[in-house]
């Protein structure tokens, strides 16, 4: 429930921001913000840095929101999503859906920041069941500590 919530407040607030009223565009143009607007790795990991010591930023995406960043890092081992406001001065965290297709594009992104690149998995000592070529593989894991 406090999830929904804060997804709730941080939808208000991109929304607030968003608004044709609280930014002006380039040009008139809002799908040309991009062209004025500019934020690399660097510079996301110099705005996150006191937040996130240990921040390693993975990418930068204008956010499927107009007037926000889109920011997959790493911190503690484990991946996530920011998004950064165009003039640097607000920080969000939380879900991001779109209200037409109620589709989670926050989670959407998540996934695709922390998919495995199975061809990395090493597989010497494995133990092989079934077709060595099948067109699907399970990749079955155990700790024996």
């Amino acid at each position: 429930m406090r999830k929904y919530i804060m997804s709730l407040i941080i939808l208000s607030l991109v929304f607030m921001l968003t608004s044709t009223n609280s930014f002006a565009y380039a040009n008139g143009q809002k799908n040309e913000c991009i062209k004025c607007h500019t934020l690399n790795k660097e510079q996301a990991k110099s705005i996150m840095t006191d937040m996130i010591p240990d921040i390693k930023v993975l990418t930068v995406e204008q956010a499927p929101v107009s007037g926000l960043w889109e920011i997959g890092f790493e911190s503690g081992g484990r991946k996530n999503i920011l998004y950064i406001d165009y003039s640097f001065s607000y920080v969000f965290a939380g879900n991001v859906f779109s209200a037409k297709t109620k589709t989670n594009l926050t989670e959407q992104s998540f996934l695709k920041i922390n998919k495995v690149d199975i061809s990395q998995i090493p597989l010497k000592n494995t133990l092989l069941m079934g077709e060595k070529n099948a067109k699907h593989k399970i990749f079955v894991f155990d700790d024996t500590d």
